[in-house]
């Protein structure tokens, strides 16, 4: 699925533009990685010094390395802080499906900017890397990221009792999904309303 890519690819929407996280964006990292509410529902406890943000660039770089993900930074056009990411992650190749993650700083919530990603990525996933799959795996009291899967058209398929441990704690998560199929009807849904 993931090739190997000699230039990192970049999307382009109306307001931002998703591109490759380096190490000089680790203090853009840090600075919303540390806020207990954006990192509450990530797995992870929160970031308190520039090494946990460049282990998270490294972790970027090294799922797409393995050809087993890609993060893209989410910057607004214009600007080129990173103000979240949003990427694929646990690709499978052979049964053409991944798992897709996001966070956001929370200066920028209720604004459509984790949506407007959000659509970016699946669309690059779906056309680009030619998947049939999309998942994501959502706790149960993260209600805004459930809503801003909803709207992209995931599928609430059922609740993974004690899941994942993290932070000292088991997780239940729900498992949401998209297809190609279900992805395409959705997108000639809002070429026609327009």
């Amino acid at each position: 699925m993931i090739k190997d890519v000699e230039t990192f690819p970049v999307l382009e929407t109306n307001r931002l533009v998703l591109r490759e996280v380096k190490k000089g964006d680790a203090n853009s990292i840090l600075k919303y990685m540390s806020d207990i509410e954006v990192i509450k529902y990530y797995g992870l406890e929160p970031f308190k010094t520039i090494n946990d943000a460049l282990s998270e660039i490294s972790w970027y770089q090294s799922i797409l390395n393995n050809k087993t993900g890609i993060r893209w930074g989410i910057t607004l056009k214009g600007e080129d802080e990173v103000i979240g990411s949003c990427g694929f992650l646990n690709m499978i190749p052979q049964h053409y499906r991944t798992g897709i993650g996001y966070e956001l700083s929370k200066s920028y919530w209720g604004k459509g900017i984790a949506s407007e990603a959000l659509e970016a990525v699946l669309t690059y996933g779906f056309e680009h890397l030619k998947l049939q799959r999309i998942e994501a795996l959502i706790e149960p009291l993260n209600i805004s990221s459930q809503k801003l899967a909803e709207k992209q058209g995931f599928i609430k398929e059922g609740l993974l009792r004690n899941y994942e441990f993290t932070c000292g704690k088991f997780d239940d998560l729900y498992m949401y999904s998209l297809l190609k199929q279900d992805f395409d009807i959705l997108q000639k849904d809002k070429l026609s309303i327009k």
